[in-house]
């Protein structure tokens, strides 16, 4: 008992290091998770907290689709997955642990689909619909259907599966939504342990992998934002607060946000395919108060005239995440947007998105921050030489720990064990440090440092800059092999309609605001910065652009 006590004395109030542990801890208050032994699914989980809003059930919209205006009350929401779950699992057969893979656009009928299989127990394994038939390949291989979910459009590019693919834009699917046999259906009992979802990675460094997520993971994470829920808003709370969802729902980010929307009662508007314009409107028309972005987004609406046309007041927040905004992007973006907060957060596919987050106008000022660590997540910062964890101000790899991180990567034990140790320990590759306050930075991927000479370059930081200048667009940076300096930074820059701005003009403004050993060596001009999903940027295939001759061809 005493050393118990002993340790919590020599954790940091401001900070949440514990000196003795060499451990950062979470000063977050925490929403009471259920027992871990109690068997409990995402769905019932996430119902359970809608039950304990104050919102009208019946008439209070949950889903919209933003083209169509079609739209689901949270009453015709549950009544449409308990109908859903209890067909697929008389006529289909479907029953814990199978695995049903999810090739579908974002529509009203997808969180329908995802809470269905939730309360049968079955695993989601949602995918990209743009998908090349090799990736979809590789994500089937990895995660073993029984059965599909599709659409006409997407379904042409799966293979016949044992209990075949169901397109959600089919009569068949509908009736599956308003079949019932007049007995209320009772969800199975699913242990918390059990695989919820199986998602991908994003490969931005090399083959993709199969993240397993369990329905602890899940719980646990929409435990952690449910904690902020609806009052995460900046100033006057919305009589109903409304989020656009413009996230891929077969991403980590864009499930979390669902989820949340479910847990809250927050209306939830749906695009089913991103067009910035399109997504201007919606927010005007749909008097949206949240919205979930990536940085790219972010710079979009700080250069893009085309925010005059629209009525944005009622936006209150946009939750940020994928990578670390630049300051100055944050600064432009409050002088264009005064009314609207960013809180900025960190996380990853493994560890169930949220590993920490901004709360509140006060942390969201703390520029180039992701926020303090989320409820129930500890941390370690290692030096990557030496594996010796660090304390506050010094940079390392960042491990983390608690309920949301995953199982494992599903099909590859070697990646799981790299990446997992014995204790739990998520290795997250990310190059960080904390502050004496406990916010945490995150200075790069530890893989993407470009060595020059006896230095260590982030491409973040000097994107940040180049994103920075009025003619620039958009923009990366990316290791160049130089026989001399090992590798020198290379920029690939997206100029805004029409800019001249020339190779001299860029490495010269960027000249004047680094370090010498930091500059920008080579420029290239795009037309767009290859991106996944959850808006990371590609740098592998900008690599393989560089050095292959491809440049030419520009």
């Amino acid at each position: 008992m005493a050393k118990t006590e002993s340790k919590t004395n020599s954790i940091d109030p401001t900070s949440g290091y514990c000196s003795e542990t060499k451990t950062f801890h979470s000063l977050r208050t925490s929403v009471p998770l259920p027992p871990i032994d109690q068997p409990l699914s995402t769905a019932e989980y996430t119902f359970s907290l809608l039950r304990q809003s104050s919102i009208n059930a019946d008439t209070t919209s949950f889903l919209v689709n933003s083209a169509t205006g079609q739209s689901l009350t949270f009453s015709q929401f549950i009544q449409q997955t308990q109908s859903l779950a209890q067909s697929l699992k008389k006529i289909y057969s479907l029953s814990k642990n199978d695995v049903a893979f999810v090739l579908a656009p974002s529509s009203v009928h997808v969180p329908v689909l995802y809470f269905s299989l939730f309360s049968l127990g079955v695993t989601i394994s949602p995918a990209n619909p743009i998908s090349s038939r090799s990736e979809l390949t590789r994500q089937l291989q990895l995660s073993k259907p029984v059965i599909a979910f599709a659409t006409s459009q997407t379904a042409q590019k799966l293979p016949s599966l044992p209990r075949g693919t169901i397109l959600l834009d089919s009569p068949e699917f509908f009736s599956l939504l308003t079949h019932t046999s007049g007995n209320y259906f009772r969800p199975i009992d699913v242990n918390q342990s059990d695989s919820a979802a199986i998602l991908y990675s994003s490969g931005t460094t090399g083959r993709v992998k199969a993240v397993v997520l369990t329905h602890r993971n899940l719980i646990a994470a929409v435990g952690g934002v449910y904690q902020t829920g609806a009052n995460s808003e900046q100033g006057e709370p919305d009589p109903h607060p409304v989020s656009l969802l413009i996230l891929p729902l077969f991403h980590v980010f864009g499930l979390l946000m669902m989820l949340r929307a479910v847990a809250i009662g927050m209306t939830l508007v749906l695009m089913e395919r991103f067009e910035f314009e399109t997504m201007l409107r919606a927010i005007e028309r749909y008097r949206v108060t949240f919205m979930p972005v990536s940085p790219p987004l972010v710079v979009a609406m700080v250069k893009s005239e085309l925010t005059k046309k629209y009525n944005l007041s009622s936006l209150q927040q946009l939750g940020s995440g994928g990578a670390p905004l630049g300051k100055d992007v944050i600064e432009k973006f409050k002088e264009k947007f005064p009314h609207v907060a960013i809180g900025q957060g960190y996380g990853l596919t493994e560890s169930t998105a949220g590993a920490s987050r901004m709360m509140g106008p006060d942390e969201a000022a703390r520029h180039g921050s992701v926020g303090r660590l989320s409820e129930y997540i500890e941390a370690k910062i290692v030096d990557p030489v030496t594996g010796e964890p660090l304390p506050p101000s010094h940079r390392g790899e960042l491990w983390i720990r608690g309920p949301t991180i995953m199982k494992g990567y599903i099909g590859d034990e070697k990646a799981t064990a790299e990446t997992l140790d014995s204790e739990g320990w998520l290795k997250t590759g990310d190059l960080c440090y904390f502050d004496s306050e406990g916010f945490l930075y995150i200075v790069d991927r530890l893989k993407e440092l470009i060595k020059y000479k006896a230095y260590q370059v982030p491409p973040a930081e000097l994107e940040h800059v180049l994103q920075a200048h009025s003619e620039i667009a958009d923009a990366a940076v990316v290791p160049y092999p130089d026989e001399d300096a090992g590798e020198i930074p290379m920029a690939f820059v997206v100029r805004k309609p029409g800019s001249n701005i020339t190779e001299a003009q860029v490495i010269d403004f960027v000249a004047k605001l680094v370090a010498p050993y930091k500059k920008v060596r080579r420029v290239a001009f795009v037309n767009s910065i290859p991106k996944s999903a959850a808006g990371k940027i590609l740098r592998r295939e900008l690599v393989n652009l560089a050095v292959s001759g491809g440049l030419a061809k520009l």
